[in-house]
C-alpha cells in the first residue's frame, strides 16, 4: 500500500505532466477512504518549487451535466467564498463544502457575477494552478463517461493540472455496454433487416449477430479505451489493506465505551467474517456495524447480562446476513420462512440427512460463517428482520431474547452444554464439581445424544489426565459406553460425526477415546439403518395408489441412497406388480438412470436388487404373455443391466458382488 502512495506522490512531484492517473478498484473496497486517509494529507504537506498544493475532491456520483462539475470546482477554489462558511468548515475540520451548503448558494448573486443575464459559465472563474484534482465515482455519473473524460482532459492536457481519477472499471465497462440497450437492439435489428441478414442462413446465432452489430455501431467501449489511452498515463490497481481500514472504521465508535471495548476485543472475529463473505465491500461492513450498534444497545438496555458468546454470535450473524443480502449473493426470501433458531438447526439436519437440495444454501451459510465457531444459538430472527426490512421488531426481539436466556444463559444452561458452548476454564472452581456430577448423571441415564456423550468423554478423559477430577478412566469409559446404549434407544442418526468431533475444544486422543468413538460409530450405523428403514417404509407405501407422491419423494430423498437395502423384497415386488403398466415402465427407467448416475452410492442395495430380479423371474416363469408380463420381463432385463454395472470388469474389483 505504501508503494502505491509513493507512486501517486511521484506523479505529483513531476515537474511537467500532460496526463492523469487512475486508481481502479471494486465498489466499497475503501478507495475513497484510501484517498482521505493515506493520500490527501501527504499531498497537502508537500512543498514543491516554493508552492504548496491543495487537493480538490469531487464525487461524480449523480452528476447530470458538465456544468455541475465546473460549479463544484468553482465553489471549492474561489477566493470569494463566504467567510462564515469558511469558519464553519474550519471548526468542523471539513475539507470540502458540504452538499447542503452548495445547494443553498445563489451562485450569481452570492459572488456578484453577471453576464448580462446569460447563463454563467463557471469554468471561466476558477484557478487551479496550485491544485490537485481528484474525481471519484466516475462510473456513477449520469453523464456520458466519454464527455466527462473529454472535460477532464482540458485540465490535464492544456493546463497540466495534476489529476487523479478514482473508479471501478469493471462496472464502467458494464455500464458502457448496457446503456440504452433496448434502443441499440432495435436499431441493430433494423440494420440487419435492411441488409437482408435477418433471413440469411448462417451458423452464427441471431443473438450473436445482433450483439456484433451493436458493438460495431455503438462501440462506446472502444471510444473509452481511445480517450483513456490519451488521458490516463498510469492505472493503479487498488488492493486494500483490510485490517488497517477495518481498524479505522472501528474508530468511529470510540465515544461509545462499552461498544468499542466489545468491538476491539472481537476485531479478529469481524475481520474473519468479512473475509468469509467473499466480497471486498467495506461499505456493507460499515452499514452492518452501524446496525450492530443498534442491536448491541437494545440488548444491553433490556438484557444486560446476556452471555458473551451470544453477543459474539450476534455480531457474526449481523455481518454475515448483511453481506448475503446486500451484496446480491442471495435473495432476501432465503431467510424469510425461518422463524427460530430451532427451525434453522432443523433445516441443517434435514438438508444433510435427506439430501434436500432446496436447503443447500442454509447449510453453506452455516458452514462458511460459523466454521470453527461453537455456538448453540446461531440464528436471530429479530436481526434477520432488521437487516432485511430495516424494522426493529420489538415483539420478535423480546421473544428471541427470552428463548436465549432460558436456553443459553449459563445459569440455566445444562452442564454438558456449558462445555460444548464455552471454554471449560470459564467455569468457576466452586461450580466445576457440580457441573461434572450433573454431566455424569445425564450420561448414565442417556439424557443426552450419543454424539454428545462421545464429546463429553473427551473432556472427562482430558480432566482425568490433568487430575482435575478423580475418576478411574476404565470405569468412566464403561459408564459412557452404557450411556451411549441407553441414549440410542431414542436417538437419531448423526451424519456429520467428524464435524461434531472437530468442535471439541480439548485435544484428546488415545486408545480409550478411539474405543468410545468406534463403539459410537457402530451404534450410529444401526441408527442409520433404522432411519432408512423408516424412510423406505414411508416412500414405498405410495406404490401403487399414490404414484405422484412416490415419484416426488423418491426423486428428492432416495436417488443417491441405497434405499432398496432397507425394504422387504417380496413386498417391493408385490407393490410393483400391482402398479399400472405405465408406472412399471417409469419405475424401470428411473432405476436405470439412477444406477448409472449414483453407481457407487447405491452399491449396498445390490444384494436386494438381485433378489428382486429373482422374485420377478420366478413370477413370470411359465405365465402366458400379457402386456404386464412383458413389462415385467423388460423390468427384469433392466435389473440385469444394473447388476452388470457391479461386475468386477466394470468396477475393477477382484471379489464377487
Amino acid at each position: 500500500m505504501e508503494d502505491l502512495v509513493e507512486s501517486i506522490l511521484d506523479y505529483i512531484r513531476a515537474d511537467y505532466t500532460d496526463y492523469a492517473i487512475m486508481i481502479n478498484g471494486e465498489w466499497g473496497s475503501g478507495k475513497t477512504y484510501f484517498w482521505n486517509h493515506k493520500v490527501r494529507n501527504k499531498i497537502e504537506s508537500m512543498q514543491l518549487n516554493g508552492k504548496r498544493y491543495r487537493t480538490i475532491y469531487m464525487s461524480l456520483y449523480g452528476i447530470s451535466n458538465l456544468e455541475e462539475i465546473s460549479k463544484k470546482i468553482f465553489i471549492e477554489t474561489t477566493q470569494l467564498m463566504d467567510k462564515n462558511l469558511k469558519k464553519f468548515m474550519d471548526s468542523k475540520e471539513e475539507t470540502t463544502i458540504p452538499e447542503y451548503a452548495k445547494t443553498g448558494l445563489d451562485m450569481a448573486n452570492f459572488f456578484g457575477v453577471t453576464q448580462n443575464g446569460d447563463k454563467i459559465d463557471y469554468s471561466e472563474f476558477f484557478s487551479t494552478d496550485d491544485k490537485v484534482l481528484c474525481f471519484d465515482d466516475l462510473e456513477r455519473a449520469n453523464v456520458d463517461v466519454i464527455d466527462i473524460l473529454g472535460y477532464i482532459n482540458n485540465f490535464v492536457e492544456h493546463d497540466h493540472i495534476k489529476t487523479i481519477i478514482i473508479c471501478n472499471e469493471k462496472e464502467l465497462s458494464t455500464k458502457l455496454k448496457s446503456s440504452n440497450l433496448e434502443m441499440k437492439t432495435f436499431i441493430a435489428t433494423y440494420l440487419l433487416d435492411k441488409e437482408g441478414d435477418l433471413v440469411k442462413k448462417t451458423d452464427k446465432p441471431m443473438v450473436e449477430r445482433i450483439q456484433d452489430t451493436i458493438e460495431y455501431v455503438f462501440d462506446k467501449a472502444n471510444d473509452y479505451e481511445r480517450i483513456k489511452e490519451k488521458l490516463i498515463g498510469e492505472t493503479f490497481e487498488y488492493a486494500p489493506e483490510f485490517n488497517y481500514i477495518i481498524n479505522g472504521i472501528l474508530m468511529r465508535y470510540e465515544k461509545y465505551p462499552e461498544l468499542i471495548r466489545f468491538l476491539r476485543e472481537n476485531t479478529n472475529l469481524i475481520i474473519s467474517t468479512f473475509n468469509k463473505s467473499g466480497t471486498r465491500n467495506l461499505r456493507i461492513l460499515k452499514h452492518a456495524l452501524n446496525d450492530f450498534k443498534k442491536i448491541f444497545d437494545m440488548v444491553n438496555k433490556s438484557y444486560p447480562n446476556t452471555n458473551h458468546r451470544v453477543m459474539q454470535t450476534m455480531l457474526i450473524f449481523t455481518i454475515a446476513i448483511s453481506f448475503e443480502i446486500k451484496a446480491g449473493k442471495v435473495t432476501k426470501d432465503k431467510f424469510v420462512n425461518i422463524n427460530s433458531n430451532e427451525e434453522y438447526k432443523a433445516i441443517l439436519v434435514s438438508s444433510r440427512v435427506f439430501m434436500d437440495n432446496r436447503q443447500f444454501y442454509i447449510k453453506e451459510f452455516d458452514n462458511n460463517y460459523y466454521y470453527n465457531f461453537k455456538a448453540e444459538y446461531r440464528f436471530f430472527k429479530f436481526i434477520e428482520i432488521y437487516i432485511r426490512t430495516r424494522i426493529f421488531d420489538m415483539r420478535v426481539f423480546k421473544d428471541n431474547m427470552e428463548v436465549i436466556i432460558n436456553t443459553i444463559d449459563t445459569d440455566k444452561l445444562p452442564a454438558y452444554k456449558r462445555l460444548l458452548t464455552e471454554e471449560y476454564w470459564k467455569i468457576t472452581d466452586d461450580q466445576f464439581d457440580g457441573v461434572i456430577e450433573e454431566i455424569l448423571d445425564d450420561v448414565k441415564n442417556g439424557r443426552i445424544t450419543p454424539i454428545e456423550i462421545v464429546k463429553m468423554f473427551a473432556y472427562f478423559s482430558y480432566f482425568i489426565k490433568r487430575n482435575l477430577i478423580n475418576y478411574d478412566i476404565k470405569a468412566i469409559k464403561s459408564v459412557f459406553l452404557n450411556g451411549i446404549n441407553i441414549a440410542s434407544l431414542n436417538a437419531t442418526y448423526c451424519d456429520n460425526v467428524e464435524e461434531e468431533l472437530d468442535r471439541i475444544s480439548v485435544d484428546e486422543v488415545g486408545s480409550d477415546m478411539d474405543e468410545v468413538v468406534k463403539y459410537f460409530n457402530e451404534v450410529n450405523e444401526k441408527l442409520k439403518d433404522k432411519m432408512y428403514m423408516e424412510k423406505a417404509e414411508e416412500v414405498f407405501k405410495y406404490i401403487p395408489m399414490k404414484m405422484e407422491l412416490f415419484y416426488d419423494k423418491f426423486a428428492k430423498e432416495c436417488m443417491d441412497v441405497p434405499i432398496f437395502k432397507y425394504y422387504d423384497v417380496f413386498q417391493m415386488f408385490q407393490r410393483i406388480s400391482c402398479a399400472s403398466n405405465e408406472d412399471i415402465v417409469t419405475i424401470k427407467e428411473m432405476l436405470a438412470s439412477r444406477a448409472k448416475k449414483y453407481t457407487t452410492e447405491i452399491e449396498p442395495e445390490i444384494k436386494n436388487i438381485r433378489k428382486l430380479k429373482q422374485v420377478m423371474d420366478d413370477y413370470i416363469d411359465g405365465k402366458e404373455p400379457t402386456i404386464k408380463i412383458v413389462m415385467l420381463e423388460e423390468f427384469s432385463k433392466e435389473l440385469a443391466n444394473i447388476l452388470d454395472l457391479y461386475k468386477p470388469s466394470f468396477l475393477g474389483k477382484k471379489e464377487e458382488i
